[in-house]
């Protein structure tokens, strides 16, 4: 009997010249405002709009393409998921289905040869490299996602949502609101998510027993919205919160809790504190020996 060997899907060659263009363009347009901000012609509404956007487009990520659509961490009218999942796309990390497909795979494989980012082939390919090589496989990793009529929605009108994302801050400040509010804004978002990939499966602390090399940062804690308290979540991937102590910073966290305190989401997962304690003690015992 002969053993057939799945493909690995090949990224075409225009998507691999848009990856480049979205790291490269950000990563030169940065570079510019650096020289511009050493010589003073930056002003508060340019910061204001960075942060502001940086706010919301990364809270689109994590709290919308992350534990919302992903992980199923909550759930919320259609309206709400709409605006989170137009927020991500903001961020310009890629359609909703695809991310949420490759962060599955990323589960499904943590750390071994299906994994599309892990730092085990090198810290490089984890942060950035993978993105030339992976393409994303819906049929396989999160057919429900594909099968959401509102994520497809989002798919098919997702260059919109970029293009706005843009043009917010181009008409609110001019071009210094757009390379401050659009360009500097995309550099660091994608960086500081891209960092969860690279530096928490490399850098930091493992209090919970896993089967692959992921561990919490509090500096990725704090610039991701808690989405660097990764060890957390590869030990409980469903939980809508990662800081599982108080003073491990999550603000997606936060604003999960005052969204439901208000009524805006609902059945939000919380992890059982049995499990949690339960998997400190396996990971002590191990430690000890």
């Amino acid at each position: 009997m002969v053993e057939v060997q799945r493909t690995k899907p090949e990224k075409p060659f225009v998507q691999k010249m848009m990856v480049l263009a979205v790291v490269v363009i950000p990563f030169l347009a940065t570079i510019y405002a650096i020289v511009l901000l050493w010589q003073r012609y930056v002003n508060g509404l340019d910061l204001t709009l960075m942060i502001g956007l940086y706010l919301l487009s990364g809270l689109g990520i994590t709290i919308g393409y992350h534990r919302m659509l992903t992980h199923k961490s909550f759930e919320t009218s259609p309206i709400m998921k709409a605006i989170l999942l137009i927020l991500g796309s903001m961020a310009i990390e890629g359609q909703p289905s695809d991310w949420a497909s490759t962060h599955i795979q990323h589960h499904a494989h943590s750390d071994k040869e299906d994994d599309p980012h892990s730092p085990l082939v090198g810290l490089w390919h984890s942060h950035v490299g993978w993105m030339w090589r992976h393409a994303a496989q819906p049929d396989i990793y999160g057919k429900w996602v594909a099968k959401d009529p509102l994520v497809a929605w989002v798919d098919r009108t997702w260059l919109v949502w970029v293009v706005l994302g843009l043009l917010i801050p181009l008409a609110i400040a001019g071009w210094s609101g757009f390379l401050w509010g659009g360009l500097v804004r995309v550099f660091l978002t994608h960086h500081i998510t891209w960092s969860v990939n690279s530096i928490c499966h490399t850098f930091g602390q493992r209090p919970f027993n896993t089967s692959d090399a992921s561990r919490n940062n509090w500096i990725v804690g704090l610039f991701a919205f808690g989405e660097g308290w990764h060890n957390n979540h590869h030990a409980f991937p469903r939980s809508a919160f990662h800081g599982l102590r108080w003073w491990q910073v999550d603000l997606s966290a936060y604003i999960i809790r005052l969204m439901e305190a208000t009524g805006l989401v609902w059945n939000v997962y919380r992890v059982n504190p049995e499990d949690e304690h339960r998997r400190e003690l396996q990971a002590a015992r191990l430690n000890v020996k």
